[in-house]
């Protein structure tokens, strides 16, 4: 079916696909700074949050991908994930910062902004 009503019911999928990827995002950050309270597991408590919140996050970047290209999501959910903890890590956990680890990171999230500007439609 095409016509006006069905692009509405499209745009809304699209944009809650996207809504799922940053929850995915969001989810594997949060299991990701559990795996590091964990203390390479001896804590069971962050251990089996960590192990827990990456598989929902891994399920619902699966629901993304009915929707985005699997290229564009996983680089999205990855990018945006690695740019995230490494702030995370300097804010939180006094990781030093560099004048390199700060360009890196400011490439990463252009590549991410530069992937979703040459994706155009799925």
């Amino acid at each position: 079916m095409v016509g006006p009503k069905n692009d509405l019911v499209m745009k809304g999928l699209d944009m809650l696909a996207w809504v799922y990827l940053f929850v995915a995002i969001l989810l594997e950050v949060v299991g990701t700074v559990s795996l590091k309270l964990s203390n390479g597991f001896s804590d069971w408590r962050f251990a089996a949050l960590s192990l827990s919140l990456y598989g929902v996050s891994i399920w619902v970047l699966s629901m993304t991908l009915k929707t985005i290209p699997v290229s564009t999501a996983y680089a999205v959910w990855s990018g945006l994930g690695t740019a995230a903890i490494a702030v995370i890590g300097m804010v939180f956990f006094k990781e030093p910062m560099t004048v390199f680890k700060g360009m890196f990171l400011l490439m990463i999230i252009g590549g991410v902004v530069g992937l979703n500007a040459v994706a155009g439609k799925h």
